[in-house]
């Protein structure tokens, strides 16, 4: 199988994020392919796909999927794994010279149904505390997230999502599905998986539960990572963002997760825009890195080789807006 990160993405030109601007629901309809051309002969296919989101995700609540696989004997099973991951295993006897998985979806955000919530235990998760190879920090890392935390974790993640946004550059192609979090700083360049590693790794060196999201963000022509971190829900419920340099707006309000609901909640952020990941952004899957979400992957029998092409459009479908008497439909 190729590796993602070989993939060639396509996308069509999507609404300014301005469009957005005042939005309390936003219907999208994403759709993807993946397609496998081999150069010799196949078979005994296994493919894992991570490309569905689940059910729900805080404000997003996911409305209609459809995959299609292009062998028609192809056998699809369904199992969830960590933190509400959907899992898509496809077997395949025979394996085409080209082989295409298409997924649709249909998912609605909502701006007033807050962050997702999650229980007390995830605020000292050691899943979510401990390195892995990708994400482990380094001495800058740590005494950089050091400096920047503060008695409030919501204002310290904002703080370390600026300061990767400032000292690693975004450039396509610049590294790999393999590069770590301590390669991408060294270097000063890289995209937006190793962005979302480098400020996971900061945030988890000061005790900030941290987690990578694989997804899509409106304008992007190919999908997207940024970051969520786990924060005590009270600090929600109260308004608070600290007074630790943290802009006004920087949450999306109204933040509060359900009253007397979850005690834990995850904040999301994107150090590659650095700024909150709003009403623009579709989440996919979460986990601790990439590769506990790598979008496609999996294992066959032969001698050939298999070359990924990725493609993917993201439409807006409707638009409600506070005050609107009814959704603004997408012509």
């Amino acid at each position: 199988m190729a590796r993602a990160s070989e993939a060639v993405a396509a996308g069509d030109a999507a609404p300014e994020p301005g469009d957005l601007d005042g939005a309390e629901q936003v219907t999208y309809r994403v759709r993807q392919r993946f397609r496998y051309t081999y150069d010799g002969v196949a078979t005994d296919l296994e493919h894992r796909l991570i490309a569905v989101p689940p059910p729900r995700h805080g404000g997003q609540l996911r409305r209609s999927v459809d995959l299609q696989v292009s062998v028609p004997d192809a056998r699809t099973t369904w199992a969830r794994g960590p933190d509400g991951l959907q899992i898509a295993t496809i077997s395949v006897d025979v394996v085409p010279p080209t082989l295409d998985f298409d997924i649709t979806l249909v998912v609605e955000r909502f701006a007033d149904l807050g962050w997702p919530e999650l229980p007390a235990s995830a605020l000292s998760s050691r899943r979510l505390l401990a390195p892995t190879p990708l994400t482990t920090p380094t001495t800058t890392m740590i005494d950089a997230a050091r400096s920047l935390a503060g008695g409030d974790p919501v204002a310290t993640a904002r703080r370390v999502c600026g300061w990767v946004h400032q000292r690693i550059e975004y450039v396509s192609g610049s590294t790999d599905v393999g590069t770590t979090a301590a390669q991408a700083l060294a270097g000063g360049h890289g995209v937006c998986q190793d962005q979302a590693h480098v400020m996971i790794a900061m945030c988890r060196a000061v005790g900030i539960p941290a987690r990578y999201v694989s997804g899509h963000m409106l304008g992007e022509g190919a999908s997207h990572a940024w970051v969520e971190v786990v924060v005590p829900a009270g600090i929600l419920r109260a308004g608070g963002v600290g007074p630790l340099g943290i802009r006004a707006d920087a949450v999306p309000v109204p933040v509060a997760v359900t009253p007397g609901g979850a005690a834990a909640a995850a904040v999301a952020f994107d150090p590659c825009h650095d700024r909150v990941a709003d009403l623009r952004y579709v989440t996919v899957a979460v986990g601790r890195d990439y590769h506990d979400v790598a979008p496609t992957s999996g294992r066959y029998v032969g001698a050939g080789r298999g070359a990924l092409t990725a493609t993917q459009r993201v439409d807006v479908l409707e638009v409600r807006r506070r005050g609107d008497g009814a959704p603004e439909t997408a012509r």
